[in-house]
């Protein structure tokens, strides 16, 4: 617990530095900036001491993935091994913070006020603005971190966006990535799993509710494996 909890203080500081550092870069390279992101997604593995596995894989076709969150490795992994340039939407908080915000205006990420419904019309002007650039849109359809071996409910945003620009979704299931524990100051070592799954049918009216359910089976095989 100690060790971990000593690892926790030490990445929490060198992952601090490295925002700064990496907005830095891109604002530098502003050509380079989907390398400059995977370069420090890379590099936080390194200074995190986890490994990285993918099964699966990514689908070309797709341009939009959704996935479980359970902490802020997810991004970083994601950013590491993600073959296209990802397109985060984040909550508008983040991106007001001072400095830090960067990592979301820089790379023209998309932020978005969750409580104000007026937003929703910005949102998917912006998400169209970038799957026209080329872009995979990135979300996290839980809204927030899951802390218990369910997935919450999932919110509409995805859906939303998907349904009006008719947009190709892939899931992804991650596990592993609760080795940083920011709650309890915890960072142990351990196997980060990314797992690709099929593209949805978005034809189905419930495809939303169906992909949670897809990967909640996924993540419920996973701990069973791990328990074995």
């Amino acid at each position: 617990m100690i060790f971990s909890r000593i690892k926790a203080a030490y990445f929490a500081v060198e992952f601090l530095i490295s925002i700064l550092l990496v907005v830095f870069f891109m604002w530098l390279f502003k050509k380079h900036i989907h390398g400059v992101r995977k370069i420090w997604g890379r590099s936080q593995r390194l200074f995190g001491f986890y490994s990285l596995e993918v099964v699966g894989k990514f689908d070309e076709c797709a341009n939009m993935i959704i996935m479980n969150h359970q902490s802020m490795l997810d991004i970083v992994v994601l950013e590491e091994v993600y073959p296209k340039n990802l397109c985060w939407i984040a909550k508008k908080e983040i991106a007001d913070l001072p400095v830090i915000g960067q990592i979301i205006h820089v790379p023209q990420m998309i932020s978005v006020e969750r409580e104000n419904k007026r937003s929703l019309i910005k949102l998917v002007k912006d998400a169209q603005d970038r799957v026209e650039k080329g872009r995979v849109l990135a979300i996290f359809p839980e809204g927030t971190r899951s802390h218990s071996k369910e997935l919450l409910p999932f919110k509409g945003g995805a859906k939303i966006i998907a349904d009006k620009l008719n947009l190709k979704i892939q899931p992804i299931v991650i596990t592993g990535s609760d080795i940083l524990d920011v709650k309890n100051f915890s960072f142990k070592n351990g196997k980060i799993k990314i797992i690709c799954l099929d593209l949805i049918d978005t034809a189905a009216p419930e495809w939303l509710e169906s992909a949670r359910a897809k990967m909640q089976e996924t993540l419920d095989n996973e701990r069973q494996k791990a328990a074995i």
